[in-house]
């Protein structure tokens, strides 16, 4: 069984965002980046899971999300163990 991975909505002019996609790749996390600056679909579809239009919103595997997530967050999310 192999498991999605993780889906990072954001925009390169984002500093939470590139913060993010800096700690998912130091960390050696796959996860598909979306651009919604250039792609309004994206865009729409990042607000429709988060209900917000911050970002980065993270799509872990199992469906939860973060919005603006810390590293600490990120951390405990990809490791299982709860966050807040």
């Amino acid at each position: 069984m192999t498991e999605q991975p993780i889906v990072m909505y954001g925009a390169e002019w984002c500093g939470d965002c590139r913060r993010a996609k800096s700690w998912l790749t130091r960390n050696d996390v796959p996860f598909t980046y979306v651009d919604v600056e250039h792609d309004d679909e994206a865009r729409d579809r990042a607000i429709e899971i988060s209900g917000r239009k911050q970002i980065p919103v993270v799509v872990l595997p199992n469906g939860e999300f973060l919005v603006e997530p810390t590293d600490t967050q990120l951390s405990a999310a990809i490791s299982g163990q709860p966050f807040a």
